[in-house]
């Protein structure tokens, strides 16, 4: 079992956030980042974001950082508050559940793997003429093929039957719009989501949610 710190009842906001520093640490970065991109120069806004993006170009010439660097930019600034749900909804609860370290694991494989393997499958349909070769310029940031892996590991967190509606609603959300003709982002996700699924020796050794976890106190 993972040892939690006690919790605060005094500060429950600085608990919240010290049950889950990853999540929150990455957050803060993000949110920082959208304020560049927010106040920037369209030009120069099209620049960072591009620089920082894990399209093929980028892969090619400076790989360890694109690679990284796309992991705490998101596209549309406007869009940061629905990323701060999505992470206390899905990010803090699989943090605080495996631990930073784990989770983290997860995370950053799912970000990785999916980029490598959905911008070759991109590179190889430009090379067949089956795509524009400006898509080597695409950009390609944002956080949510880490997302997609903690959907995906957080279902081993729920209880049955209730693991098998959640799990048939992922799937659905990330498999239907790659099966009906997605993009290379599409193909991205539903790697994510199958590498938090595979992470389940991860989950091992955990204590699981059980159907009769509080009996005791009837």
């Amino acid at each position: 079992m993972i040892e939690q710190s006690d919790p605060e009842p005094s500060r429950p906001l600085r608990s919240w956030i010290r049950s889950s520093p990853g999540t929150h640490i990455w957050l803060l970065i993000i949110a920082v980042t959208s304020i560049v991109v927010a106040i920037a120069p369209d030009q120069f806004e099209r620049v960072l974001l591009h620089r920082n993006s894990s399209n093929i170009h980028q892969l090619v010439k400076y790989p360890v950082r694109a690679l990284l660097s796309s992991a705490f930019w998101i596209e549309d600034p406007a869009s940061l508050a629905l990323y701060a749900v999505l992470f206390e909804v899905f990010h803090a609860p699989v943090e605080r559940w495996l631990g930073t370290l784990r989770w983290l694991v997860i995370v950053a494989t799912a970000h990785i793997v999916a980029t490598l393997i959905s911008q070759k499958v991109l590179l190889t349909a430009i090379q067949a003429h089956e795509a524009p070769r400006s898509m080597t310029h695409v950009v390609d940031i944002g956080v949510s093929y880490g997302l997609a892996a903690s959907v995906g590991v957080l279902t081993y967190r729920l209880p049955r039957p209730w693991r098998w509606f959640y799990l048939a609603g992922a799937v659905a959300f990330f498999g239907i719009p790659l099966a009906t003709g997605g993009t290379f982002t599409d193909l991205g996700h539903a790697i994510s989501l199958a590498v938090g699924l595979l992470a389940w020796p991860l989950t091992r050794h955990l204590d699981p949610p059980s159907a009769t976890a509080g009996r005791g106190s009837l």
